[in-house]
């Protein structure tokens, strides 16, 4: 029989799984985590599933390019985040006792929004083959190609009507700290391509796994949102006023993000324009920062899990009643430094062990062993720059929370624009490589921007990152790198059993390397760590 100690720490953990559970930063990022990697790993399966279907075929580059224009479509008008801006203006109609004035606002948003881009779809079905032609210019020497990437585009586009809605419901739950469906519903979207493709690839081929694509979205993002916040008392009414405060705040917050374009979603754009002319290179290197950013989006739910309380701690006042930004500096600086820290650790196993590592996962199917080697560098060099796009997405949402989408959108829209020469020469220098290169250079630039326009404006401090941490875990992945190194450069295997081995004996010695250095430098990472899981266990 469990102790009353086991049952109840039991309990616990299934209370913070209720989807009407209250959550504290803490738990809710640890949730936002655990989903994240959860939808990895769903997501490396997708990828797998996809790779092993298709490899680097020219259906494979088709569909792969094939959510760009809906992805565009919905970043130029609905700034890509109807979430993020929805949270933080929700967020100040709730601390001031005006709930029903929001919900009117929300019903007014979405009406209007619903509207706009239901329009644009319908302009962007009909311009699909033009776009194409434009954007992914390297696809009209191969005109079967081009023609199957247009009419997968055509059915993903009314996809964006479902995360537009879903992302308005889901900003009603996280007001309320409830994060258990927002880690439900990208599970459930990813694993909607798969099954997509299991249930009808035989008879539509790649148009199953899209099919499967805008299954997933309504399931998932929309439907899920739409039951649970009608369960906590929203009530949407298709409103139309352009008159309403809220309304006007909401697009006075989004037009930056619409009209900027940040080298976050844009890197992909930019990939894919310049991958376009070399066959199986948009497949390739999609694989590899689909494989890349199953260990970013950590960081990305550590993001999205902080916002609505950065937004709390950006409005709180001393005891004077002036506004008091310490509070927020602190919990921006500590929540960049443990990622940074935790980043620099993993990117030396993924650096050292890439080969295997992909090779594992993909080959099989139409993806072959040589496949493995050119994806692998892809992955390699992608994976330099791990800690750079798990940094951005915590110093974005800093901004957010503040209520300042013009400033990063400003700064991003400069960065890219400043971005595009690189592209092009590293391109033209060093082929498909040369984009994976470009890609970590651009989100360098991005990162450090945003970090000292933060600095600039008093608002997070550089001085208050944890250098000597970061300079301890930067310490202890350069060794792990090189004991990494060593291992693969005795140890050659293209057997999958072997690899699989080779993998284990990697990790146990990455955790070996990298927790002896960090004890030797007297690092508190990992008793920071601990020490938050024991006292949350505890609580």
């Amino acid at each position: 029989m469990p102790s009353p100690a086991t049952s109840s720490r039991w309990r616990r953990v299934f209370a913070i799984l209720r989807p009407s559970h209250s959550h504290t930063a803490f738990t809710a990022t640890l949730l936002l985590m655990a989903s994240a990697l959860a939808s990895r790993v769903i997501g490396l399966v997708r990828t797998k599933y996809i790779a092993y279907l298709l490899g680097r075929t020219a259906a494979a580059d088709a569909f792969n390019a094939a959510f760009q224009l809906p992805d565009m479509v919905s970043y130029f008008l609905v700034g890509g985040a109807a979430s993020i801006t929805f949270v933080t203006i929700l967020t100040r109609y709730r601390e001031t006792g005006r709930e029903a004035e929001g919900e009117r606002s929300m019903s007014v948003i979405l009406t209007t929004m619903t509207l706009v881009l239901g329009i644009a779809i319908l302009v962007a079905e009909g311009i699909a083959p033009l776009y194409v032609r434009a954007l992914l210019h390297g696809f009209e020497n191969d005109p079967g190609k081009a023609a199957l990437c247009a009419h997968l585009t055509r059915i993903l586009l009314p996809a964006q009507l479902f995360f537009l809605a879903g992302g308005v419901f889901a900003a009603v739950l996280l007001v309320r700290k409830q994060f258990a469906i927002q880690a439900l519903t990208p599970l459930i979207y990813t694993s909607g391509i798969i099954f997509g493709g299991i249930l009808l690839y035989h008879r539509l081929g790649p148009s199953a796994l899209a099919l499967g694509a805008v299954a997933g979205a309504f399931l998932g993002p929309f439907l899920l949102n739409a039951i649970w916040a009608h369960r906590v008392g929203m009530r949407f009414r298709p409103v139309f006023n352009l008159a309403d405060p809220g309304l006007r705040e909401w697009v006075r917050m989004s037009i930056p993000l619409m009209l900027g374009v940040s080298l976050v979603t844009a890197d992909n754009w930019i990939i894919n324009y310049f991958a376009s002319h070399t066959g199986g290179a948009v497949s390739l290197l999609t694989y590899a920062k689909q494989l890349f950013t199953a260990p970013v989006a950590l960081g990305q739910a550590a993001g999205a899990a902080s916002l609505p309380f950065l937004a709390s701690l950006y409005g709180k006042l001393d005891a004077a009643g002036a506004p008091d930004r310490a509070p927020f500096a602190r919990a921006v600086n500590s929540s960049v430094s443990r990622i940074l820290a935790f980043s620099l650790l993993l990117s030396a196993f993924m650096i050292g062990m890439a080969l295997p590592l992909v090779d594992l996962i993909l080959r099989g199917g139409a993806f072959h062993r040589a496949d493995s080697g050119v994806m692998a560098l892809y992955f390699g060099i992608f994976s330099i720059s791990l800690c750079l796009w798990s940094a951005q997405a915590i110093y974005a949402r800093a901004f957010y929370a503040a209520g300042n989408t013009l400033t990063p959108m400003v700064a991003g829209t400069i960065v890219t624009a400043l971005s595009l020469p690189v592209y092009w020469y590293l391109y033209r220098a060093l082929g498909p490589v040369g984009l994976a290169v470009a890609s970590d250079i651009g989100i360098f630039v991005q990162t450090i921007t945003l970090a000292v326009l933060l600095h600039r404006r008093r608002m997070v401090s550089l001085a208050g990152l944890e250098y000597s941490e970061l300079l301890r875990s930067l310490i202890a992945g350069a060794a792990a790198f090189v004991a990494l190194a060593g291992l693969r450069h005795y140890v050659h295997t293209t057997s999958r059993l072997f690899e699989l081995a080779l993998l284990t004996v990697a990790t146990l010695l990455w955790l070996a390397v990298c927790a002896a250095i960090l004890r030797l430098t007297g690092s508190a990472l990992p008793g920071q760590l601990l020490s938050r899981f024991s006292k949350r266990a505890e609580a």
